[in-house]
């Protein structure tokens, strides 16, 4: 039995392009005492896995990955072989081994910063691909956001930028259902419509069309009180002109530099978060697993009750999967980008 891989064919100059990567086949081995095979059938297309593309990764970050090494990538997929007690054949299973057909799981499968464990997934009437998003990895860093990092009340003005990808459509969408003036930006006119009329946001603009810092005075004239903050670079700097004392600040990542071909640079304000006892902490979703069961409750609540919506882009076939992470990476989408192994449910 042949297993497709999709492997790091070199090291990106500048932006990522689809021949950045091969797809390799390999044989398939016996499984061993305690693993389990999973056919995949869903692959998460995360903007993280940009970082571990470059030859070097932030200290505490994952390692690199080495060239022709399989991406690795959280997944769902279906139990088809297993010597383990703890999986059934049949059995829908998430876990960090994507970007490849088929694959085996073991007691010491890794996990992404604590996140990714192998999980037995019962979807409940939900799609299956929701359980690597909205009732996921991206409802779990968008809830820990809102609910243990902001701690968002009605009172607050919330400002999230990238509000119309996975984790910042969630959180814009949380923080609304908190009572909170929420402003959302992103970068194009088309998904600021979206953040108006699907999300029903108070406020969105385009961070292209003019500064930062304009379009910030304009929806939120008394300034924010939070700031949830995936971009980083100038967006941040912005924040921090903007923010009110005693403001807040979560970061869960800092997409604009990930696919630069030279370093972002950072605030020249940071003094900012003394002059106005600012507080900004940065989180993992991974810290919080404990979290998860509150998290699919209330967001699947809101879900199968229509007060949060959640959008997809899906690719077809594990071939797709280079192009799929282009396009999340240039904004070609709005929420989740995913890649559909096999028919589609």
């Amino acid at each position: 039995m042949g297993n497709r891989q999709l492997c790091l064919a070199r090291r990106p100059e500048g932006a990522l392009h689809v021949d950045d990567f091969d797809v390799v086949e390999t044989p398939v081995r016996r499984l061993a005492d305690g693993e389990v095979l999973v056919r995949n059938t869903w692959l998460s297309i995360d903007p993280s896995l940009r970082i571990r593309l470059h030859a070097r990764t932030p200290d505490g970050y994952l390692p690199p990955l080495a060239i022709g090494e399989p991406l690795a990538g959280l997944a769902l997929g279906e139990v088809v072989d297993s010597r383990s007690p703890d999986f059934a054949v049949g059995e829908l299973v998430s876990h960090t081994l994507g970007y490849r057909d088929l694959a085996i799981l073991d007691g010491d499968a890794g996990t992404f910063g604590g996140y990714g464990a192998p999980t037995r997934i019962v979807p409940h009437g939900f799609p299956a691909q929701w359980f690597l998003g909205p009732l996921g990895s991206s409802g779990l860093t968008a809830y820990v956001g809102v609910t243990e990092i902001l701690r968002v009340a009605p009172d607050d003005t919330v400002w999230v930028s990238a509000a119309a990808g996975a984790v910042g459509s969630l959180v814009a969408q949380l923080a609304r259902q908190r009572g909170a003036t929420v402003i959302g930006s992103a970068g194009r006119p088309s998904k600021v419509d979206h953040l108006l009329v699907a999300f029903g946001l108070d406020a969105a603009f385009d961070h292209r069309a003019r500064p930062l810092t304009e379009s910030l005075e304009e929806c939120a004239p008394e300034g924010i009180t939070m700031y949830f903050d995936s971009v980083g670079g100038g967006h941040l700097t912005a924040a921090l002109d903007a923010l009110r004392s005693g403001g807040r600040i979560a970061v869960c990542g800092a997409i604009s530099g990930y696919d630069a071909g030279a370093p972002v640079p950072g605030p020249h304000n940071l003094f900012q978060l003394v002059s106005k006892s600012i507080r900004m902490e940065g989180y993992r979703a991974g810290s919080f697993n404990h979290l998860s069961p509150a998290m699919q409750e209330e967001v699947g609540d809101h879900l199968a009750a229509g007060r949060i919506r959640f959008d997809e882009r899906v690719f077809d076939g594990l071939e797709s999967a280079p192009a799929a992470m282009v396009a999340m990476l240039h904004g070609d989408h709005i929420g989740k980008t995913l890649v559909a192994l096999g028919e589609r449910n």
